[in-house]
């Protein structure tokens, strides 16, 4: 059925959840947030929110899953299908220009059982100049939770003590994980950091923790671990098709120091501005200076505010609840509830019951 002005001018857009197969068991926690009776870690652990990307997982080919399905009023609309209905009402004529009908942008919840494939992902350079892709896949993380029974949450990223390309080789086709190992630390994360990975780093997300995951729109991965909680990953499923000598290109080999790596890639919140009243502030995370394929920003809120932005962003309620409204429409959102604000929104009146954060992920600045 065809999507007309009236279903969307001013209403307020939410996501349910989008629950997408991975080669990793988690879950639990998602299963919590939507009152399921036996909660439990399963081959589902990450929510794709606002995603007009497909999943790629080999086995499921005839499965569609991995774009997100909006919300409005009572109706549901396919993500990508609302976009196409109004691309510069919901993303802005800029955006349509330089990147088209498509957000150019992947969001995720995820929740990891167990310590994640150690993997690394192409640079947009990498992946346009020697694959032929639109994007690579850089990620920025924002850390939720952590699993009470978890003592020491941790991510491995960048290689403390880099190897030769050909011993990493040989480790990876042997499966040698303790001299994989050798070459990374486990670094400290805990709620509310948040830290961007660059393409080419290698890279594991530790066991136990509820992450907001920002990245370009691919699901192109380097995985070089195969085996994890019983699951042997498909040769398809390892090195994009191409083979391992090709994917060893785009590592980045150089040595990234535990200081390296909290000065470089560890972000605090800055102060963009405060609103009226002593009713909250905009915090900038992450952006240009660290990234041109995202943009991260956090608002704390303590009373009304009316916020009206030129750039459509996804927004996830962190802490709190609030009620959004606009002339038209009003909703109420509850800690980890998803929005979608178009970029043609106008006002958006947000009445915050105590404090409330919510962390809004932004397409890239059109050029």
């Amino acid at each position: 059925m065809a999507i007309s002005e009236q279903d969307y001018l001013g209403k307020l857009i939410r996501f349910t959840q989008n629950r997408v197969w991975r080669t990793y068991p988690g879950g639990k926690v998602l299963d919590e947030l939507v009152g399921k009776e036996d909660p439990a870690d399963t081959h589902f652990p990450e929510d794709w929110i606002g995603s007009v990307t497909s999943a790629k997982n080999p086995g499921r080919e005839d499965v569609e899953e991995g774009v997100s399905t909006a919300v409005i009023g009572e109706d549901h609309h396919p993500f990508d299908e609302l976009l196409d209905s109004d691309p510069e009402y919901f993303l802005g004529a800029d955006h349509v220009k330089a990147f088209g009908n498509k957000p150019q942008l992947l969001v995720k919840l995820l929740d990891s059982a167990i310590r994640l494939h150690f993997q690394a992902h192409p640079t947009a350079q990498f992946a346009q100049e020697r694959m032929n892709e639109p994007s690579g896949k850089a990620e920025a993380y924002y850390i939720l939770k952590t699993r009470e029974d978890v003592e020491n949450p941790y991510i491995y990223m960048g290689f403390q003590r880099p190897p030769a390309k050909d011993d990493l080789k040989k480790w990876i086709e042997e499966q040698n994980l303790e001299a994989i190992e050798s070459c990374l630390d486990k670094i400290p994360v805990k709620p509310g950091d948040a830290l961007f990975i660059p393409g080419g780093f290698p890279h594991a997300i530790g066991e136990g923790i509820l992450m907001v995951e920002i990245m370009e729109p691919s699901d192109l991965a380097i995985r070089f671990e195969f085996e994890k909680a019983g699951y042997t990953l498909p040769e398809s499923a390892r090195f994009m098709n191409r083979g391992l000598d090709f994917c060893l290109e785009a590592f980045d080999f150089s040595q990234t120091t535990l200081e390296d790596i909290r000065k470089k890639y560890f972000f605090k919140p800055c102060m963009i501005r405060q609103f009226p009243y002593n009713s909250g502030a905009l915090y900038h995370l992450i952006g240009i200076e660290t990234t041109p394929c995202m943009q991260v920003r956090k608002s704390i809120l303590r009373d009304v505010v009316t916020r009206r932005e030129d750039q459509c962003f996804i927004g996830i309620v962190t802490k709190g609840k609030a009620t959004l409204s606009t002339p038209s429409d009003e909703l109420v959102v509850n800690t980890y509830d998803k929005f979608f604000y178009p970029a043609g929104m106008g006002d958006l009146k947000i009445k915050p019951e105590g404090e409330v954060e919510i962390l809004e992920c932004s397409p890239p600045l059109a050029k």
